[in-house]
């Protein structure tokens, strides 16, 4: 299971002598390939018990002094909170400054933070440092920082635009997800900040990241707004080979929605952070597969070849298909991947893990390269990754805005499974009335098509597509691919979705 990283509050610092050098991507990918030269060795656990056996509540309750985040006082645009180590978070990690041709570590400082009623002492706070660090920008009112990025745990991070709330992470690395030999974690063991100018709209950070079998550098520009935006580059060096090498991941929950009803009782309609996974490839084929909550592990793929986007996306903007006054799901971000350059054949991976409640993170979505590198031998990669609200990516035609699965009245009850895929975007509202519209829908082996219909939405404008099935095999998937089309016309997305195995 993969747990959700959840953000608390953090540290502040004392710095060393300043280092009369500069600093760039360059001297971080110097340092992973020294690293990756040699033998792994974990990082150091140096917490005490009782910081170990905190509870989420009790580590929430260590909290970061606002009037010490770094810049405060030089009245920069951005500004650095720190995290406190304790409960899962038991390595230091390493943060600098980077200003000009001076390098500064920025050194733990308990006095920097506020315990709350959890009884730590003096003995518990020594040789400590950072869990990570979240940087502070104003994009909701130009009165307020806002948080807007947090770096916590392994390489997990997540960040927010204008009017988001935190939702799904995205990752630096995912190896070997979802296989028997077990899931590999990276971490981002030490970073570098660029100490912004009075003026600054972005902030650069590199990261060091390390694990048994890869080293690795990482440059992240952050450029936080209504879409907040962060231009990734990473330079990595396998120590040995990887079975599966996930590139650009992003972690998301789905624990129930409108084509999964609830298995408890629960008065919201809808509880998830993502509700599908969208995908442009390289043929300009745009592809929506909306998530589910297997009985088991589900692992589905799509082969590309160059893909243009991908991404795990909340398209559902509606508070009454949530209720949730506390976690308002509605807001959270949708990330959109956008490679740079050709990143050649392979596929976009889905992983969908059973869950019993929202707290743990059980989607993952990243991208396989046919061809991994040969231990030792660099592998570039970079992307552009936005942070979305109500502009996300979505097709030029039309889109699927809901998948719903159930009948509604039937004259003579069967076993067979009904699902109603509703439409919208410029691509419908522009045919004209009397236009005939085709729902286009195909299954694997494992079902039958008993019916397929496309029905005019007038409540929303669009189509509704509508696809009733037998399936053959209740104990294995069936896979459905379905578009809407007018005489030789594509109008819509491939709506592409997977009945697990019940």
């Amino acid at each position: 299971m993969i747990v959700r990283q959840r953000a608390a509050a953090c540290a502040t610092l004392a710095l060393l002598p300043a280092a009369a050098f500069a600093f760039g991507f360059d001297d971080v990918a110097a340092k992973a390939r020294q690293l990756a030269a040699s033998s792994y060795k974990a990082p150091p656990k140096n917490i005490s018990k009782t910081l170990a056996s905190l509870s989420y509540d009790q580590y929430r309750d260590i909290r970061f002094e606002r009037d010490k985040t770094y810049w405060r006082n030089a009245q920069l645009p951005f500004e650095l909170a720190f995290f406190h180590q304790g409960m899962a978070f038991d390595s230091p990690v390493k943060i600098h400054e980077v200003a000009g041709k001076n390098v500064r570590e920025i050194r733990f400082d308990p006095k920097s933070f506020h315990y709350g009623a959890n009884d730590i002492h003096a003995k518990d706070l020594a040789g400590l440092g950072f869990a990570g660090f979240r940087v502070h920008y104003p994009v909701n009112t130009p009165k307020y920082k806002d948080e807007v990025l947090v770096f916590l745990g392994a390489s997990y991070f997540r960040a927010i635009g204008k009017g988001q709330a935190y939702g799904l992470s995205a990752r630096g690395l995912a190896i070997d997800t979802a296989l028997n030999s077990g899931e590999e974690f990276p971490q981002f063991v030490e970073f570098w900040i660029e100490r912004p100018g009075a003026a600054a709209k972005e902030l650069t950070v590199y990261a060091l990241l390390n694990s048994r079998r890869v080293a690795g550098a990482y440059r992240f520009v952050l450029r936080p707004g209504t879409d907040t935006a962060m231009e990734v580059k990473a330079r990595l060096f396998l120590r040995e080979n990887v079975a599966k090498l996930g590139i650009a991941p992003l972690t998301s929950m789905y624990f129930f929605g409108e084509n999964q009803r609830a298995q408890v009782e629960d008065y919201r309609p809808e509880v998830h952070d993502s509700d599908g996974l969208s995908i442009q490839s390289g043929t300009g084929e745009w592809i929506w597969r909306p998530l589910v909550n297997p009985r088991r592990l589900l692992v589905t793929s799509f082969a590309l070849n160059n893909p243009l986007g991908f991404g795990l996306m909340q398209r559902d903007r509606r508070f009454g298909s949530y209720e949730d006054l506390e976690a308002h799901y509605e807001s959270r971000p949708s990330a959109w991947v956008e490679p740079k350059g050709d990143w050649g054949a392979g596929r976009v991976e889905l992983i969908q893990i059973p869950t019993p409640d929202e707290t743990n993170d059980n989607v993952v979505a990243f991208w396989v390269p046919d061809t991994p590198p040969r231990p030792g031998q660099p592998y570039d990669v970079e992307y552009r990754l936005l942070w979305q609200k109500d502009a996300d990516r979505r097709p030029p035609l039309a889109w699927a805005v809901q998948t719903r699965r159930g009948h509604g009245w039937l004259r003579k009850a069967d076993d067979s499974i009904a699902l109603s895929v509703d439409f919208e975007g410029p691509a419908l509202k522009k045919l004209a009335g009397d236009a005939q519209v085709e729902a286009v829908v195909s299954t694997d082996a494992n079902a039958r098509l008993i019916e397929v219909n496309a029905y005019r939405n007038a409540a929303s404008g669009g189509w509704r597509m509508t696809a009733r099935l037998a399936r053959s095999d209740d104990k294995k998937p069936v896979e459905l691919r379905g578009y809407l089309r007018s005489a030789n016309t594509t109008l819509s997305e491939t709506w592409s979705y997977i009945l697990p195995p019940e």
